[in-house]
């Protein structure tokens, strides 16, 4: 059994899980003829985790690419920066940290959502414009680009504002 095939399972076809989605499917049956919605038979696929992957497109890529970079970039600040000698730039560096991981996270959704490319250009501006800006005024202490943050975070906004279109 594969890393793939154990996944699966584990989140999938174990009886657990089985068990769960069936007495969720017949409780929401149930409620749902209770008031007087029309019935619907719902099949649950059990695609492999790593076929679900490679028919994403590029956005499980672009996470993984972005998730690499906010690790070895947490890394690289945590030994760098000393919050005694400077903790405003330390505070900076922990903000664009954050908001990498957790817009990282966010491009791993894209695929679910109806336009991924655009909600993949705003995170990705967003990242680069906001959490860049972030890390080299944490890096270096000039601020000269700390205008461009807010253009950054205001790409973050569309980005998830984009999911629900």
């Amino acid at each position: 059994m594969g890393v793939t095939d154990l996944l699966n399972y584990v989140i999938f076809t174990n009886p657990i899980s089985s068990g769960t989605m069936f007495i969720v499917s017949n409780t929401a049956k149930t409620v749902g003829s209770y008031i007087g919605l029309p019935q619907q038979e719902v099949k649950m696929s059990t695609v492999p985790l790593w076929k679900l992957a490679a028919s994403t497109g590029p956005y499980i890529r672009l996470a993984g690419f972005s998730g690499a970079a906010a690790v070895a970039l947490g890394a690289y600040g945590a030994h760098k920066l000393n919050a005694k000698e400077v903790p405003e730039e330390v505070k900076i560096f922990e903000t664009a940290n954050r908001y990498h991981f957790i817009h990282t996270l966010a491009l791993l959704s894209l695929p679910l959502c109806r336009k991924p490319s655009m909600a993949a250009i705003f995170f990705v501006f967003g990242i680069t414009m906001f959490c860049g800006s972030c890390y080299y005024c944490a890096f270096t202490s000039d601020k000269r680009f700390s205008k461009i943050t807010p253009i950054g975070g205001t790409c973050f906004i569309l980005g998830w504002l984009s999911l629900l279109i």
